[in-house]
């Protein structure tokens, strides 16, 4: 898969969920479908040129608490910082 920007390519992207129905609805801003020929046009818009579809991630949370507190990252343990 390459990116397309103007002149410049981003020659090869791992790419994952693509075979899940309603992939290509979790964000806005991108064309449609998202890899189309085995490339992806970059947005223009501002920032990553895309915006979260909030309905869509809620449709399909696996558990429910949708940003909800995360306690289990408080713990010393789970801040990757005093590792990398």
């Amino acid at each position: 898969m390459h990116w397309r920007r103007g002149d410049g390519e981003f020659p090869v992207l791992e790419n994952h969920s693509v075979d899940v129905p309603w992939w290509s609805d979790l964000v806005n801003g991108v064309e449609k479908p998202i890899v189309n020929k085995g490339f992806v046009t970059v947005p223009n818009g501002p920032g990553l040129g895309i915006t979260l579809n909030d309905e869509v991630v809620k449709q399909h949370l696996l558990e429910p608490g949708y940003f909800a507190p995360t306690p289990e990252w408080d713990k010393e343990r789970s801040h990757d910082r005093l590792w990398s």
